[in-house]
């Protein structure tokens, strides 16, 4: 392996330990902890958010997964801008859209197929409120300066709306969290897989505000 290679694999597999990877992921449950207050109030009923898993990714994996999603759900995205730089989408199947139609429009006889006008907009405020959330927690937790831009459904390959971090930075390997949003509804459940991630830019600014933390006198959970 020549140093160029080297140099290029170390940049793009940036380090990170287990205690690293627990703070990353106690940070984020922080954010949907919120972010389920605020979706309970359009589902009637009592929301649980977790993130079972972190890792990194290669693009192409990246898009494959994604890619696989596209012919069985309806995907929602969420770009994170400012000082990082990600996305996240949400991905709802045709019984997903049932039951919330269902449950937050108090529609009746569901058919699973085309969204109407009111179920994409019911989709496009869920994802809002999730991302919504979880962003400004990042952003007072991280004390960074970050938003998230209005939720889009894309209607063309799923690749072409991520090119801002993935296309425009070939080099790379995103850091993926698959997140499990799950409601009940009179004993029902329904599980919403959301995926978030950041470029490595974004993930190093990360890590270098974690590893600053001075948890003898720091409380995750004191956050405004």
């Amino acid at each position: 392996m020549d140093e160029n290679t080297t140099n290029t694999r170390t940049m793009t597999e940036p380090h990170i330990t287990e205690l690293e990877r627990d703070i990353i992921k106690e940070i984020l449950n922080i954010g949907l902890a919120r972010a389920a207050d605020s979706f309970a109030v359009i589902a009637k009923d009592k929301v649980l958010l977790k993130v079972p898993d972190i890792k990194l990714i290669e693009v192409k994996e990246l898009l494959h997964l994604v890619a696989s999603y596209e012919s069985t759900h309806i995907i929602i995205q969420s770009d994170i801008k400012g000082d990082f730089n990600g996305a996240t989408l949400m991905l709802f199947s045709d019984d997903h859209i049932v039951r919330l139609s269902e449950v937050c429009l108090t529609m009746l006889d569901v058919q699973k197929g085309e969204l109407s006008t009111m179920q994409e907009s019911l989709l496009l405020e869920i994802s809002n409120i999730i991302t919504g959330a979880l962003v400004t927690q990042l952003a007072n937790i991280l004390k960074s300066n970050i938003y998230g831009s209005p939720p889009k459904a894309p209607k063309s390959h799923i690749a072409d709306s991520l090119k801002d971090i993935l296309v425009q930075h070939p080099l790379f390997q995103p850091l993926v969290f698959t997140v499990i949003t799950r409601f009940t509804h009179n004993t029902k459940t329904v599980e919403l897989p959301l995926l978030l991630f950041f470029d490595t830019n974004t993930f190093l600014k990360i890590l270098d505000i974690i590893r600053t933390f001075n948890f003898g006198n720091t409380n995750l959970m004191e956050t405004d």
